[in-house]
């Protein structure tokens, strides 16, 4: 859990207090995954390298899932695993995930995102991704599923 300082006063005694606004790490992870769900070119996030496309549905899967968070007092910093479609541009995905991240925290909580790392774990082709999305992807691992 994270504290985010809103406001001090004192107290009519003359004394001052701390009001305090607290957000479990896994909505700072929520927040962030329904930012970069909007990321056009982000197929999937991935879970890890052996479980990463069990669930390719976006829309089903644990929002979460392939998301990292280090949560300070006023700042976070976020690491995203993800499979990205093949043919984008993944620099400029990169910087879409980054500036969609920071506003939406930013907006949301009022803490700065000061640093946002992504890895890239897989690519694949929009039709082998609704392929897999329609098998739940169980049948082959994430070595038969990379694009040659």
């Amino acid at each position: 859990m994270t504290n985010v300082q809103v406001n001090t006063a004192a107290k009519p005694n003359g004394t001052a207090h701390e009001n305090k606004l607290t957000f479990e790490n896994q909505v700072i992870k929520k927040i962030a995954g329904l930012a970069s769900n909007e990321i056009d070119g982000i197929l999937s996030m991935s879970g890890g390298f052996m479980s990463g496309l069990t669930n390719l549905l976006r829309s089903t899967e644990d929002i979460t899932k392939g998301i990292g968070a280090e949560v300070g007092e006023l700042q976070v910093a976020i690491d995203l695993k993800v499979i990205v479609e093949y043919g984008k541009n993944v620099p400029a995905i990169f910087q879409d995930a980054v500036s969609k991240i920071k506003k939406a925290m930013y907006d949301m909580t009022g803490l700065e995102v000061v640093e946002v790392n992504m890895h890239v774990e897989d690519v694949m082709t929009r039709a082998e991704f609704e392929a897999k999305s329609k098998t739940g992807g169980n049948e082959s691992s994430p070595e038969e599923l990379r694009v040659k």
